[in-house]
């Protein structure tokens, strides 16, 4: 009976080993890969890369529930031999429960446009809740448990006769392996995710407000006079942003001051329009709420926008019978995108100069930022400083690099 279940317990217990080898690989991977994709600098790096690394990101998230479904038909045999083990059950539940988590919130992530941002929004936030908490965990735990960490270093005291002594204490470890790597990756887990999971809790439970005063006080922009707001971006009508923002570039966030800013609307236009931020600011602006929806899952609601309509300054300009594409420039050079002239003429998109009744700081796009509501937000192009009427359609930095040509939300009105 003994030599049976030992059988049982060593055959189990390869199996194990397996899957914690291919558990702890694929959760390797997708943190790497996870702690890449938002960054900018990776982003311009990467360049149309990105998209791969990003299917492969999903594709491995999904794979990684190869090695759960295999647990699950080993489970009731690994149940029994834990049955006086209550620490160990608790650590299956605690393991499954993260994977579980990990798997459901980035499916949500995966399909955003199924599930839309009312989804999406708290299944990111879910999802960095599980990282910076269940990473650490898993780490520890899968390493923890391979085989090599479970043979004993032992220290002998040798007797005049070059032989261990006899005494007990002489065959007691002075540390095991694992107790040693177990110390060792609880403090480099402290000390490489404390630091960034305590900067992710504050920014997940600060006020917005908060957030864009922050941003203001190390605005690099250096643009006066500063927009007047009208009376209802100062309550602000919207009530005030609800939500963070996530900083994502593609390029170094540029600087601008009185001498080296200007707009521009040329291209095929009647009347070539250009102004220097002096004359901007004293353009007529109009104020609107509407909701701001990032492609990676995370949004700010209830936003008061101030600015220009664009459809206002298409007719301003004049709109040539030949113009198709209204082409937008990033001040930093290299990002553009662009909308159909049907698309330019909804209601709602504007060239806005002021959000919740203060500049647009630089980290968010400012002085200048195209807002497109019923579209993703690599449609609404940071450091807006130039538009262009083209003949024929433009591939923008995003699409090029596998994004949809067009962003619609779910449920966009399009109008």
């Amino acid at each position: 009976m003994s030599d049976w279940l030992n059988k049982i317990r060593k055959g189990i217990g390869k199996k194990l080993a397996a899957i914690h080898r291919w558990n702890a690989l694929m959760v390797a991977f997708l943190a790497f890969s996870g702690v890449i994709l938002p960054l900018g600098f990776w982003r311009e790096v990467l360049g149309g890369g990105r998209v791969w690394l990003k299917w492969l990101h999903i594709g491995v998230g999904l794979a990684l529930l190869l090695p759960v479904v295999y647990y699950l038909f080993l489970a009731g045999k690994h149940w029994k031999l834990l049955k006086d083990r209550p620490k160990q059950k608790w650590n299956v539940i605690i393991v499954l429960f993260l994977l579980a988590g990990w798997f459901l919130s980035g499916v949500v992530l995966w399909q955003f446009r199924a599930f839309g941002p009312a989804w999406s929004n708290p299944a990111l936030t879910i999802h960095d809740l599980f990282t910076w908490v269940g990473l650490p965990y898993i780490i520890y735990h899968s390493v923890t448990r391979t085989q090599w960490l479970k043979e004993p270093h032992r220290r002998t005291v040798k007797s005049g006769a070059d032989r261990p002594a006899a005494a007990n204490t002489a065959n007691e470890p002075l540390y095991t392996r694992r107790a040693f790597i177990r110390s060792a990756i609880g403090v480099g887990m402290a000390v490489a995710f404390g630091p960034s999971f305590i900067k992710w809790l504050g920014s997940s439970i600060g006020s917005s407000q908060q957030n864009m005063e922050e941003l203001l006080e190390r605005d690099a922009n250096h643009l006066v006079p500063a927009p007047t707001p009208a009376a209802e971006s100062l309550t602000p009508v919207g009530g005030g942003a609800k939500g963070n923002f996530r900083i994502y570039t593609v390029t170094p966030i540029p600087s601008f001051d009185n001498t080296n800013w200007s707009f521009t609307v040329d291209g095929l236009v009647n009347k070539r329009l250009q102004w220097n931020w002096e004359q901007f600011v004293k353009l007529s602006r109009v104020v609107q709420v509407s909701d701001f929806h990032c492609v990676t899952g995370w949004s700010v609601y209830h936003n008061t926008w101030e600015g220009i309509p664009l459809k206002k300054l298409l007719d301003e300009a004049g709109v040539q019978p030949a113009a198709q594409t209204v082409k937008f420039y990033s001040g930093d050079g290299v990002y553009t995108d662009s909308i159909t002239m049907e698309q330019a003429r909804m209601d709602d998109i504007m060239v806005a100069v002021l959000h919740d009744g203060k500049p647009i700081p630089s980290d968010l796009g400012g002085p200048v930022r195209l807002i497109v509501p019923q579209m993703y937000t690599y449609k609404s192009v940071k450091w807006l400083n130039r538009i262009e009427l083209i003949q024929g359609d433009h591939v923008g930095y995003w699409e090029e690099r596998g994004y949809d040509k067009n962003a619609w939300l779910p449920n966009a009105k399009r109008t």
